[in-house]
């Protein structure tokens, strides 16, 4: 969420291509900026799914495998523009978390 809601329109060293905003970033990918906004709500949907299964553990595993879905597109965005690994290492993260989640 901390991506989303409070660093969206700041660089970090982890956008994609020579982004410095995550709408940029979308740009460099290639993909739509209605694309950025659904991609937005369930990312922002599915982290608060994931806080939510602190109390409705029925939530958990739904949560993650759809955080761990947007994951893997992340990944296959950083491929095609020929990030650095450096790049994808946050969507790296996310991903194991959310399978160590979605399986334990």
């Amino acid at each position: 969420m901390n991506v989303w809601l409070l660093r969206s329109s700041r660089a970090t060293p982890y956008r994609g291509g020579s982004a410095k905003t995550m709408r940029e970033e979308f740009a460099a990918y290639g993909l739509p900026y209605w694309f950025m906004c659904l991609v937005g709500v369930l990312k922002i949907s599915l982290a608060l799914g994931l806080l939510g299964a602190i109390w409705f553990k029925s939530a958990a595993q739904p949560a993650a495998f759809g955080m761990g879905a947007l994951m893997v597109g992340a990944l296959v965005m950083h491929i095609k523009v020929k990030d650095p690994v450096k790049k994808s290492l946050p969507a790296h993260a996310v991903l194991a978390m959310c399978l160590a989640i979605a399986i334990l």
